[in-house]
């Protein structure tokens, strides 16, 4: 099922290749799969060519955690932070900031 999935997402993208939402939707799909590299193409993709698809920066920033690239999840919710400000999106500006700090946290106690 999820293959299937997958074959279509990608089908969808080859129709309509500057697609935000597929290509979040390719990443996120990737990320279940255990397949972080393609995960973090599409999540890279996103940041570099449209920077205000704000739920990036928060699945983007977990993807580095899990991935225990701590410095680099810190500097994605930085990034996602300003542009929530910017495009004035409370509700992940503060989902952003809910992660940011409880990384901080974490790093602190280390």
């Amino acid at each position: 099922m999820t293959m299937d999935r997958l074959a279509r997402l990608l089908e969808f993208l080859q129709n309509e290749p500057n697609d935000p939402f597929l290509k979040y939707a390719l990443a996120t799909e990737y990320v279940r799969l255990n397949q972080t590299e393609e995960a973090l193409k599409y999540y890279l993709d996103l940041v570099d060519k449209h920077t205000d698809y704000i739920g990036t920066y928060y699945h983007l920033g977990k993807l580095y955690e899990q991935l225990n690239k701590q410095d680099d999840a810190i500097k994605t919710y930085e990034q996602g932070i300003e542009v929530g400000k910017r495009i004035k999106d409370q509700h992940a500006l503060s989902e952003l900031l809910g992660a940011y700090n409880s990384l901080r946290d974490e790093m602190e106690d280390w």
